[in-house]
């Protein structure tokens, strides 16, 4: 099983990905450490990441999503994933890009059965104080209108789970786990 935690920054992936990381036993990879140096410079300056600037590290966290699934594992990634597209290069790699940009031909299914995503979801205000509050990110709180702006909510055939983040994180694992027991 693969869980990809997604929201707006500040919505709460890391917090959550780490814990459910120490409580299920299984990897956790935070995709802020995958982007290349010139996304974190350009988002330090405080400027939106385009596609053209997302696109190369949607791939690289495909390829991890890839080499976890092909090997049977379970595993937990942290990424923004904010529009579908995006979405569906984490789920199809580059052959997402393709079909994209040739509307004849046929669109990948959405979804894999073994593939889901976390929606931590919440209201600008309320993810706005929290990242105004942390130390030490380079995403800047000023960017978070950005990230509101291109936000694609996952539809139910995306394999979604919504989570509200106004909940505490261990209420949050409590939903999880009984999603992972539905499952099985």
């Amino acid at each position: 099983m693969i869980y990809i935690l997604m929201g707006v920054s500040g919505s709460g992936k890391t917090s959550l990905g780490t814990f459910l990381s120490e409580k299920l036993g299984w990897p956790f990879y935070e995709g802020d450490n995958f982007h290349p140096h010139e996304n974190i410079q350009k988002m330090a300056r405080g400027e939106p990441l385009t596609d053209q600037d997302r696109f190369p590290w949607l791939l690289k966290l495909h390829e991890i999503i890839n080499r976890e699934r092909s090997s049977g594992s379970d595993a937990l990634i942290a990424c923004s994933a904010l529009k579908r597209l995006y979405r569906q290069i984490l789920l199809h790699g580059s052959s997402a890009l393709t079909s994209s940009s040739c509307p004849h031909q046929s669109i990948s299914p959405p979804t894999s059965s073994d593939v889901f995503f976390l929606y931590l979801h919440g209201d600008y205000d309320f993810i706005y104080q929290r990242m105004v509050a942390r130390k030490g990110h380079y995403m800047k709180a000023d960017l978070l209108r950005s990230q509101f702006d291109i936000l694609e909510p996952p539809t139910d055939e995306e394999n979604v789970l919504p989570l509200d983040i106004r909940k505490s994180v261990a209420d949050l694992v409590l939903e999880v786990e009984k999603h992972l027991l539905s499952l099985k």
